[in-house]
């Protein structure tokens, strides 16, 4: 099939190259301005290494883009990861339209931060969709879905690196084929069951110790690698990311106040929470670099509290 791909970073580009490995033809890509200092975009850099054509533009709503677009004779357009507001007048130009991937189980999880808030909310399970964009914000008919877990213990990047990267490019393959062919079904989403979230920014990752320790954990894995959940901590601030959770069936009772670092071990610090401690193994202050709890104890001079 002749497609345009309309995307940016490692998604787009693992996109790309997974239809170009099998003889696809991609026709031109699409991909936001890079602001300035602003690395060059991974897809990017992999449509000029493969010589294809890359238009660059600040908005897919002006007649530019939707005279570049219609340019291509596309028999279908492919979103993988889309910041920029794409209007129906410029989806519906290629020939079978244009198929967006999500990283969540529409209609939950709606906006930009899927991934990281069904972990913060404890969920043992999330997924993919891919759908037909409109006007709406992830609003469009479903056309395939893929579910997969979430592990007790898994981060961020454990479930978008391991599951939902690799199972969203195979599923976008899989949806274009099935649209292309005309053997696809479109499912009008129930609006009953929608939620929609924002941007998982810092007033989000802020730690409150005196939630449970379950809730507390669940934050620190949405928030790894990124943005990272954050406290201050003998003045500082600091972002965590691996940790390890103490509640008090396993580990004894909790001594202290909620957010009283109570231990200082070799390689790690605990903290208390509501009915458990957080073991934080790896950390950042601000304006430095991630490192081992224990090396950032010793090298600020972190004490237990009453010490």
């Amino acid at each position: 099939m002749r497609i345009a791909i309309i995307g940016q970073q490692d998604f787009g580009k693992a996109v790309l190259e997974a239809f170009l490995a099998r003889g696809d033809e991609v026709a031109g890509v699409f991909c936001k301005p890079e602001k300035p200092g602003e690395k060059p975009d991974a897809l990017r850099a992999a449509a000029e290494a493969a010589g294809l054509q890359v238009f660059q533009l600040p908005s897919l709503k002006s007649p530019e883009a939707e005279q570049a677009l219609r340019a291509l004779n596309a028999d279908i357009g492919i979103m993988a990861y889309v910041l920029q507001f794409a209007p129906q007048s410029f989806v519906n130009i290629p020939k079978h339209g244009t198929i967006q991937y999500h990283p969540s189980l529409l209609p939950k999880y709606r906006g930009p931060s899927s991934i990281n808030w069904p972990i913060a909310r404890g969920d043992s399970e999330t997924g993919l969709t891919i759908f037909r964009p409109t006007d709406g914000l992830d609003e469009g008919p479903v056309i395939l879905q893929k579910q997969c877990a979430i592990g007790p213990d898994e981060t961020l990047g454990d479930v978008y690196f391991n599951k939902l990267f690799p199972l969203g490019v195979s599923a976008m393959l899989e949806a274009a084929d099935l649209v292309v062919a005309g053997k696809h079904k479109e499912v009008v989403q129930d609006e009953s069951l929608a939620s929609y979230e924002g941007w998982f920014k810092t007033e989000e990752s802020k730690i409150n110790w005196a939630n449970h320790v379950d809730q507390v954990y669940n934050l620190i894995r949405a928030c790894n690698p990124a943005p990272g959940a954050w406290c201050e901590l003998g003045g500082t601030k600091v972002s965590i990311y691996d940790c390890r959770k103490h509640p008090v069936r396993t580990f004894g009772a909790v001594r202290g106040k909620p957010g009283e670092l109570v231990q200082i071990t070799e390689t790690s610090l605990f903290i208390n929470a509501q009915g458990g401690m957080i073991e934080v193994l790896r950390l950042k202050a601000e304006g430095g670099k991630k490192m081992d709890a224990g090396e950032y104890a010793r090298s600020t001079g972190l004490k237990v509290a009453g010490s």
